[in-house]
């Protein structure tokens, strides 16, 4: 993840690990919290998952100036989408937002997302490009250090998981890219979207998985 920083001329690498991945009834989003400048550590306690709704979040990767702008104008528009229809965005329809947003900038934004959320049509998970190109898959990783999140899923992943197993593979996944990926670390935050909404999981039951 790109942490940014004066001089803005200065070239910048990106560099993180997220994960996305749907378990039976729930999305699971996780990620590292290493914000980095180049070879510098800018920032050991990023926030790379953002609540969007009550029953949608995303993971960020890529400039965080970028990702909080366009958090802050996916916040503003459902909320308003709510106000005049009465009924929450569905994830569908708010990953296209997104994706419309980052088209019409055409790699004015660097940043990437993984969205997952819940409505009337299940658990789903999307992953979008800097340009808003648009894929679903049951498991998704961005950043630095998603082909080792993604081999460790691609190995352990399993249709209809119970959210424990799934909270403990996406844990899983991010702990194996720190272990090889510089530009991952720190410490792991993890988040649940089921029909009750919007989860953060508490720091003592990741850090404990991670230790296992």
């Amino acid at each position: 993840m790109e942490h940014d920083m004066n001089p803005p001329t200065e070239v910048l690498k990106t560099g993180t690990t997220t994960v996305g991945l749907i378990a039976k009834d729930c999305v699971v989003l996780a990620s590292d919290q290493r914000a980095t400048m180049g070879l510098l550590i800018a920032n050991k306690t990023a926030q790379k998952i953002h609540k969007i709704t009550n029953r949608i979040g995303v993971t960020i990767a890529g400039s965080v100036a970028d990702a909080q702008a366009i958090v802050d104008l996916l916040r503003a528009e459902t909320k308003l989408f709510e106000i005049q229809h009465g009924r929450p965005i569905r994830v569908r329809a708010m990953t296209r937002l997104m994706s419309n947003i980052l088209f019409q900038g055409r790699g004015l934004y660097m940043v990437g997302f993984i969205v997952g959320g819940y409505d009337d049509e299940g658990p789903q998970v999307y992953q979008s490009d800097f340009i808003g190109s648009v894929l679903s898959d049951k498991f998704v990783s961005t950043g630095s250090g998603s082909p080792v999140a993604l081999g460790v899923l691609e190995a352990n992943y399993k249709d209809d998981m119970p959210k424990k197993k799934a909270i403990e593979l996406a844990v899983q996944a991010i702990a194996s890219a720190i272990e090889r990926d510089a530009a991952s670390g720190n410490s792991i935050l993890v988040s649940v979207i089921d029909k009750d909404g919007y989860q953060a999981i508490d720091k003592d039951i990741i850090m404990k998985i991670w230790k296992q």
